[in-house]
């Protein structure tokens, strides 16, 4: 089984990348965050034409999540938001893929730490926390995934990084705090390249020059840890002509 996660910055822009990735790749899911639009202008047809069903919620300008996958997925089983956290932003949807309950999320970016915008992307995450620690009584096989706007370790960010989101203290305990559901980092169960991210600012040729932060993750519970075989970031597509700033992130499972 092939789980993916790709903050797209925009699934109108980026909506070639997606049905190349995916001719290419053929994931049993495929998680995108950033989509930029609303539900009304979400491109089903098409990405039903490329043999792909679709859940997600939408939102003009900002935000947005959805899960892909050639299986059928029930909208009944569907969630969107955080039950019982009031938000307006569109950022979490969870769905069960062939078993496995796939949680795509689009976290806070927080903006600077001790800002308005910092204080509710902690607020949110200890509402994901909670809701999570519910969720894993009911599925066993997990998995949360998406852009965290988190480096969980100092070599998951360019030694020369100044600034303090992403990397600050009090975000690193809330990714802590998943890990402490008894969720699993998969990219941290292989040996990895130095320096391997996720995210490269347009600006300051950051790409070309490595200059990245790896915040973009796939979280496993106990269950489907034994089962995991490669998880790594494809970069690929970050090549591409008007890239998202994200490269996907890729998790093989066993049958």
């Amino acid at each position: 089984m092939k789980i993916a996660t790709w903050n797209v910055n925009s699934l109108k822009v980026r909506l070639p990348h997606v049905l190349d990735w995916l001719a290419a790749h053929r994931p049993d899911a495929l998680c995108l965050q950033e989509l930029k639009l609303e539900d009304k202008a979400f491109p089903l047809a098409e990405l039903e034409a490329a043999g792909y069903h679709a859940v997600f919620d939408g939102q003009k300008t900002y935000n947005g999540v959805a899960i892909l996958s050639p299986h059928p997925l029930d909208d009944a089983d569907v969630v969107r938001g955080i039950p019982g956290f009031e938000d307006e932003q569109k950022r979490i949807i969870a769905a069960t893929v062939q078993g496995v309950r796939v949680i795509c999320g689009y976290f806070p970016n927080g903006q600077a730490v001790g800002s308005d915008k910092f204080e509710y992307k902690l607020r949110w995450l200890a509402a994901l926390t909670d809701w999570l620690r519910e969720e894993l009584k009911g599925h066993e096989r997990l998995v949360l995934t998406g852009d965290f706007n988190i480096a969980p370790e100092d070599r998951d960010a360019h030694p020369d990084w100044e600034d303090e989101i992403h990397v600050s203290e009090p975000e690193r305990a809330a990714f802590r705090a998943l890990l402490e559901l008894g969720l699993i980092d998969a990219f941290r169960l292989f040996e990895q390249p130095e320096r391997s991210f996720s995210w490269w600012d347009y600006r300051r040729m950051a790409f070309r020059r490595n200059f990245g932060l790896r915040i973009d993750h796939i979280l496993v519970s106990p269950a489907l840890g034994e089962s995991c075989t490669a998880c790594v970031v494809d970069k690929d597509p970050r090549r591409l002509e008007r890239p998202s700033d994200h490269a996907p992130v890729v998790l093989e499972l066993a049958a």
